[in-house]
């Protein structure tokens, strides 16, 4: 039997009613609500084209640091809050990070009390800024409990990688509002990442387009595209394929990152996009950087490719422009990446252009 959008959300809708009536939080007659905002959202692709752009933030912003995904502790939060004290920033820390329990293994809390924590900062007038604690896993656990209508009508920057990719990912699609690819709470924060972080979400004069070099990359296909910034972590990019929260790739620039995966796994994920038709969709697509790019692990029977080699097989048919070596997720550079405004990859002169502002003054 065919299974229409309409059918699809209906039963995400009646799921997500179940989810949500298990959390405390919740008065009665709230979940039904959420269901059916979410439910009434409209074709992501026809969404993605209503952008909303959240507000630059400003030197002495109130910035909300939680957990949605796995756990992590204040210790490790120290070189955020040493970036964000730079710019005279409040920093609220969420309980989802002061209050872990060893209960919850690979989870910071529940994932009730995880949805809860991320929509009252979505919620209050006070925070301009939510800042996601670490990747790990645990994201997608919470999507059917987030309000996307309330988060539409509440824009805000929203920023991480890694596992945060599901959230921001399915923020995007089914808001339109622009979400921040870049560094997490217990990220270095190095000269590089720090200055980009701060350059794309922080007030600056009235925007310009600017270049970002990219110094040590390698081109699989030669060429210059423009088209709109989408990607994040590949495992999650793959895990949002079949759901409402699918990412849509058409006439984008799309950028890829993963980490210490082994190559027939890379293999495995980039043959899904392919199949999905993702990649055909792109203008260009841009890899992180791989450790072990050319490293040939064993693979019994007959060997292993190299993850480059496996890169290769996918794009190079493709005839787009396509690169690795973007410095953006699990590396020491991290570019903050605004999911929904146009770009400009050059290949030959190895540059990635904002052409847009992803915040609004």
């Amino acid at each position: 039997m065919a299974f229409s959008r309409r059918d699809f959300l209906a039963v995400a809708a009646t799921s997500l009613i179940s989810t949500k009536l298990l959390a405390k939080e919740l008065k009665p007659g709230e979940a039904e609500t959420i269901a059916s905002n979410n439910a009434e959202l409209v074709n992501p692709t026809e969404l993605a084209s209503k952008r909303i752009l959240p507000r630059a933030l400003s030197r002495g912003a109130n910035i909300a640091i939680t957990a949605p995904a796995s756990p992590t502790s204040i210790y490790e939060l120290r070189n955020c809050i040493r970036v964000l004290k730079k710019m005279d920033c409040s920093i609220e820390i969420g309980d989802t990070i002061k209050r872990h329990s060893s209960k919850d293994r690979y989870l910071s809390a529940p994932d009730e009390e995880r949805a809860a924590e991320f929509m009252e900062y979505i919620n209050r007038k006070d925070i301009d800024c939510i800042i996601c604690g670490r990747g790990g896993y645990g994201t997608m656990r919470i999507l059917p409990m987030m309000d996307y209508e309330v988060i539409k009508n509440n824009p805000k920057i929203i920023i991480g990688f890694s596992d945060i990719t599901a959230l921001i990912i399915a923020i995007h699609q089914l808001t339109g509002m622009v979400c921040f690819h870049g560094p997490v709470a217990i990220s270095s924060f190095g000269e590089f990442s720090e200055k980009y972080f701060l350059k794309v979400i922080f007030k600056n004069e009235e925007f310009e387009p600017f270049d970002i070099k990219l110094k040590d990359t390698i081109t699989i296909n030669s060429g210059v595209a423009e088209g709109v910034l989408i990607g994040g972590n590949l495992s999650m990019l793959v895990s949002t394929l079949g759901t409402m929260y699918e990412f849509d790739a058409t006439d984008s620039i799309l950028f890829i990152e993963e980490v210490s995966e082994h190559p027939y796994k890379i293999d495995r994920m980039l043959t899904q996009l392919w199949l999905a038709g993702k990649l055909q969709q792109a203008k260009a697509v841009a890899f992180g950087e791989f450790k072990g790019l050319n490293a040939k692990k064993s693979f019994y029977p007959g060997g292993s490719f190299t993850i480059k080699q496996v890169i290769e097989s996918r794009c190079l048919e493709l005839g787009i422009p396509a690169i690795i070596g973007l410095p953006v997720g699990h590396d020491k550079s991290n570019i903050t990446m605004p999911l929904g405004i146009k770009a400009r990859l050059d290949t030959e002169k190895k540059l990635l252009t904002f052409l847009e502002s992803p915040v609004k003054s």
